[in-house]
């Protein structure tokens, strides 16, 4: 198995988190997505197809071609690992896809999308491209350069976004967070929904169900009722309930794969698991 990821030019590296290629075969069938709230590029060279599962042995949920935009979700999803042997990604960074696309990132808020629907042409032709390419690092960079010509807004971070998904991070609640930028809610709602593609409200979830996934990732005996409150959860019952939202499963039973197959690097910023900067508001 082998992951190469670089990173991307300075005039991407405000929107883009990487952009990576993976090969390789598992040793299991399935694997489940989680949520991360950001948005992807996904293209499969091993197959000119996606097929996504909702949960272990349930039925065929969606079948895309090759080439996908992976909208911010706060839902799971499984994927077929035979069928995404050779597979390249770009990992944009919270609200990073928003200059790449015509349409606010909040119409592909959970869903999946055939990126020719949202590129046209260019979006067709991608695959092949990519296929075309002398090797890896040839392939990234093409990949890269496709994204930088799809440019449809000016590459320049919107403050106010930038500063609310920095404090998110740290833990700071929407409600304060609202009030430090002068907005009225609905206003900063419809604002960053556009560009990040999620509520700041389920933004703020799946980033506070990352702390206890950073956590739970670590392997050691953890007092649950501690975490949920350090967190940022009401009680333990209510970290139980956001993590089977979040995950199909209950804390105890998360098993990530960097746990089950140490020889394997996870995809960055995609989280995975096998079944069995501080600035202040803008101004």
């Amino acid at each position: 198995m082998q992951l190469v990821s670089l990173p991307p030019s300075p005039a991407l590296a405000p929107f883009v988190e990487s952009v990576w290629r993976f090969r390789g075969r598992l040793g299991h069938a399935y694997e489940r997505v989680l949520p991360t709230g950001t948005m992807q590029i996904l293209v499969n060279l091993h197959q000119d197809e996606m097929r996504l599962y909702r949960g272990e042995g349930d039925p065929l949920v969606q079948r895309l071609r090759g080439a996908i935009v992976c909208g911010a979700r706060t839902n799971y999803v499984e994927i077929d690992t035979d069928e995404q042997r050779d597979i390249v990604g770009i990992n944009f960074r919270p609200g990073g896809a928003f200059p790449f696309f015509a349409a606010p990132s909040d119409a592909t808020t959970d869903t999946y999308v055939e990126l020719d629907a949202l590129w046209g042409r260019t979006g067709a032709r991608l695959r092949e491209r990519l296929l075309a390419a002398a090797d890896t690092e040839a392939l990234l960079r093409a990949f890269e350069a496709t994204l930088f010509a799809q440019a449809t807004r000016p590459l320049e971070l919107d403050p106010a976004v930038a500063f609310a998904v920095s404090s998110f991070a740290r833990g700071i609640g929407v409600t304060e967070v609202t009030n430090q930028l002068g907005m009225t809610p609905a206003r900063f709602i419809r604002h960053f929904s556009k560009i990040v593609g999620l509520t700041p409200k389920r933004f703020a979830r799946v980033l506070r169900f990352h702390r206890v996934l950073d956590v739970a990732s670590q392997g050691r005996p953890i007092d649950w009722a501690r975490l949920a409150v350090e967190c940022g959860y009401f009680d333990q019952a209510h970290l139980i309930h956001e993590f089977r939202q979040f995950s199909g499963t209950s804390p105890k039973a998360y098993r990530p794969r960097s746990q089950l197959d140490r020889t394997h690097v996870p995809l960055v910023a995609r989280e995975f698991f096998t079944i069995p900067a501080t600035a202040g508001p803008p101004h």
